[in-house]
């Protein structure tokens, strides 16, 4: 599958819807960067993802969001059994990829194999979840701190962040 460029391909995407004003990504001039206190096979790992990740056995199968729970950030326990977890997300480009493969974008079970073997020293109980909100803003003053104050709960170390 060839490499896709989505940052070209959003770009193309709001020309043609009609937009007077290209996309704003986000940017940072000064990107904050912790050193590691301890090595990564000492380390708590937090996954977190924008792929709406959500649990096929859950009683009620909608998001929190779709319930009209408040909030941009949810939780799920990281010993769900990865056939039970997929993505109800259409906010990723159909054309180029797929959702089927939960490991491509929620790589759970790589993560319990890397604490196995020691690469890691172990995964945080529970990933976080981000909808896809695309505001900036939003996201550095109320869901990343939330997301924040949730892995210093859990203990975690370091954090690995895959978007859809």
């Amino acid at each position: 599958m060839p490499h896709v460029r989505y940052i070209d391909k959003t770009s193309a995407y709001y020309k043609a819807e009609g937009y007077a004003k290209p996309y704003q990504w986000a940017h940072f001039e000064d990107v904050p960067f912790t050193p590691l206190k301890k090595p990564l096979s000492e380390s708590r790992l937090a996954l977190i993802s924008t792929s709406e990740i959500t649990v096929r056995t859950w009683e009620d199968q909608r998001l929190p969001q779709e319930k009209g729970e408040a909030g941009n950030v949810y939780s799920v326990p990281t010993d769900t059994p990865v056939e039970d977890l997929y993505s109800p997300s259409h906010s990723f480009d159909t054309h180029a990829t797929t959702l089927a493969d939960v490991n491509n974008f929620f790589p759970v079970t790589r993560l319990q194999e890397m604490a196995a073997a020691g690469r890691i020293g172990s995964l945080a109980p529970t990933a976080y979840g981000l909808y896809n909100a695309y505001s900036q803003r939003k996201t550095s003053e109320s869901d990343a701190p939330e997301v924040l104050r949730r892995c210093r709960e859990e203990g975690v170390d370091v954090a690995l962040m895959t978007p859809v």
